[in-house]
């Protein structure tokens, strides 16, 4: 293995995690009621969010688990966050919460033009 591939190698994710690009996220957040959380910070959601998003931020630790406690974990959350980095921690500690479909946006916020 070169120092390149193990720098830069594909994370593996909880089968419980899925990543999806832009077009497919849209469409599924699209059909119904879904749980939508943005994982940023108040001044990043302020500035822009996807429509109908709760805005839980991921760095608020406590405050975090206990906003998501709330929500449904057998029922599907779709996450994101500026660029993929944050809510893709934010997805394996919804895992360790005991949520079972978790779906991520592929590059965040930043991918998100609509």
């Amino acid at each position: 293995m070169s120092i390149f591939s193990f720098l830069f190698k594909e994370q593996t994710l909880p089968d419980e995690i899925k990543i999806l690009d832009r077009e497919a996220y849209k469409e599924a957040i699209s059909k119904g009621k879904v749980q939508l959380v943005d994982v940023r910070t108040k001044r990043e959601f302020a500035s822009g969010h996807i429509k109908g998003a709760k805005n839980i931020d991921f760095f608020q630790g406590s405050a975090f688990d206990a906003s998501v406690a709330e929500m449904k974990k057998d029922t599907p959350l779709y996450i994101y966050c500026q660029s993929g980095n944050r809510s893709q921690r934010a997805a394996k500690r919804l895992v360790e919460l005991g949520f079972s479909k978790i779906y991520d946006l592929r590059g965040g916020y930043s991918a998100w033009s609509y």
